[in-house]
């Protein structure tokens, strides 16, 4: 048993060694477990964000509207429980006092009442309205005898006054005469205004209800008129003990539509129809509520998962996963050309400072120090202000972006690089071909530079997760991406309310999981090739 196990274990030993360098790095990346697994992540994100956009059947700014029932408070109708007063002189202004002494007397069945020191007194002039009179003593008497003798007045007045009491008449032309005991006075009667329970709204935009309207108008109501259309001057009135007005006092409601208020109300009826429109009608506390029921389209924002919306909507009505997936092609892509840009700075200097030395790698290094030394955060926040400030267009931002987190990363990939080839140049190979005069341009780049291929590789792989983590952090600061376009990580910026992340958690924690997935994909990868490129690990 145990001669077959060392048999085994020879015959492994004897097949890797016949292995190519290629070939071994393959085997041992593929034992990786994390790296197969990260290897699936990152193809499942590639197929997700540059396939999936192409079958899905949305665009990326589309917007979506849904159907709503918009119900709202369009009218209001009131019963005339309370005398409306209309003063004749627009420009009085008639006491609380008064009007309240007036609703009492109108309450007791009484024709007259004080108020404010004040007599008044009313005259029917039609169902439910009168006209309202304001008294003016001008003179008063006191009983002498058969007779009275009177003050403030002439002689001549005081025996007209006298003879009319007299006779019992107890009125001379516009004189009212009032006899109380021994004492009598002389008032002259004024017409103020006219209180009445109907209310009167004109069926014409832009005409006003004056004065004299208002009494013809309720001089045409009879008893048994509950409402009545009544022509003054050529403009038709809808005269109502029920007062219907609308959310917009300047809105004119037609009589039809009035008679239909006034029927539903009198029936008892919770809805009706007008001209294929329903209408809703509701009581409280003697005020009937009419309401419209719309069918309107609105943007359908932060609609919920569904069939035709798996992850539901965002804030601007955008199909969610539709985002996500062209969001993916812009985190990814800036990811990708980022690193390009990376190594292709961080390899050509660092090459140079690597093979040459001395005063070049001197220059070089000083400027790397210099990059590492700059913040890169205020920086990005000083470019965000100037993009915005010149109104720059979202598709310049993204090469913007690109150029700039490119141009700031190279620091690290050109020290890595020069401190390789500084172990390489020393190799034996490398004095051969200086001494056979291959040019120092083709020693660096076609026999140093692809020894150092397997680390830009794994730096490669891993830079790419803290790249996409850094593009994502910029959108979400607002930095990065901008409207329409979308990326992860504005995708996370448009839910920086804190209602909308609490209540709304379908928009952005996909964005989120997809960033921490492709994040980790990336590193399981570049830990894979790490070891799958280690001289020391196990065969």
């Amino acid at each position: 048993m145990e001669n077959s196990e060392k048999n085994l274990t020879l015959n492994d030993d004897a097949r890797v060694k016949s292995l190519s360098p290629t070939q071994l790095i393959l085997r041992r990346f593929t034992r990786n477990r994390l790296a197969i697994v990260g290897s699936v992540i990152i193809i499942a994100m590639f197929l997700f964000s540059f396939v999936g956009g192409l079958i899905t059947p949305y665009g990326e700014g589309q917007l979506f509207t849904a159907e709503r029932v918009d119900v709202k408070a369009w009218a209001y109708a009131t019963e005339n429980k309370a005398v409306i007063l209309t003063a004749k002189d627009p420009s009085e202004k008639l006491s609380v006092t008064m009007k309240g002494g007036l609703q009492a007397a109108l309450n007791k069945g009484e024709t007259a009442f004080t108020a404010s020191d004040e007599a008044y007194f009313l005259e029917e002039i039609a169902p439910n309205s009168y006209l309202v009179y304001r008294q003016t003593v001008f003179a008063t008497g006191k009983a002498v005898g058969n007779s009275y003798s009177w003050t403030g007045i002439s002689l001549e007045e005081q025996q007209q006054f006298n003879a009319a009491i007299a006779s019992g008449k107890l009125t001379v032309g516009d004189t009212i005469i009032t006899v109380s005991g021994k004492r009598v006075t002389a008032s002259t009667k004024e017409e103020i205004a006219i209180a009445s329970y109907y209310s009167v709204a004109p069926l014409a935009e832009g005409y006003e209800i004056s004065y004299d309207v208002q009494r013809q108008a309720v001089d045409q109501m009879t008893e048994a008129d509950r409402y009545k259309v009544v022509t003054i001057g050529g403009t038709e009135l809808f005269v109502s003990t029920l007062n219907i007005r609308t959310e917009n006092s300047n809105e004119v409601i037609p009589v039809e539509m009035r008679e239909a208020i006034i029927d539903a109300i009198e029936n008892n009826a919770a809805e009706f129809e007008f001209e294929d429109a329903l209408y809703r009608v509701s009581e409280l506390n003697g005020t009937y509520t009419i309401k419209t029921e719309k069918t309107v389209y609105v943007v359908d924002i932060y609609a919920k998962p569904s069939l035709a919306h798996p992850l539901g909507t965002d804030g601007n009505g955008m199909d969610v996963m539709t985002r996500l997936m062209y969001g993916g092609r812009i985190s990814l892509m800036v990811g990708f050309f980022v690193i390009l840009i990376d190594i292709f700075i961080g390899v050509v200097l660092g090459g140079i400072a690597g093979y040459f030395g001395k005063l070049v790698d001197a220059v070089i290094m000083r400027l790397v120090d210099i990059f590492m030394c700059i913040p890169t955060l205020p920086l990005y926040l000083i470019i965000g202000a100037i993009m915005e400030g010149n109104k720059l267009d979202a598709q310049a931002r993204i090469f913007m972006l690109i150029g700039i987190m490119g141009f700031m990363g190279w620091p690290g990939t050109a020290r890595m690089v020069r401190g390789q080839i500084l172990s390489l140049r020393e190799q034996e190979f490398m004095v051969a071909e200086e001494a056979m005069g291959i040019r120092a341009t083709r020693r660096i780049f076609k026999h140093l530079i692809p020894n150092v291929i397997p680390q830009l590789i794994v730096i490669a792989t891993m830079g790419l997760g803290d790249v996409i983590l850094a593009e994502s952090t910029l959108s979400f600061l607002g930095l990065g991406v901008k409207y329409p376009l979308a990326s992860w990580g504005n995708i996370l910026n448009s839910v920086n309310d804190m209602h909308v992340m609490t209540s709304y958690l379908y928009v952005w924690i996909p964005a989120g999981l997809l960033i921490l997935l492709t994040v980790l994909g990336f590193n399981f990868v570049g830990d894979g090739l790490r070891d799958a490129f280690d001289p020391r690990a196990k065969k």
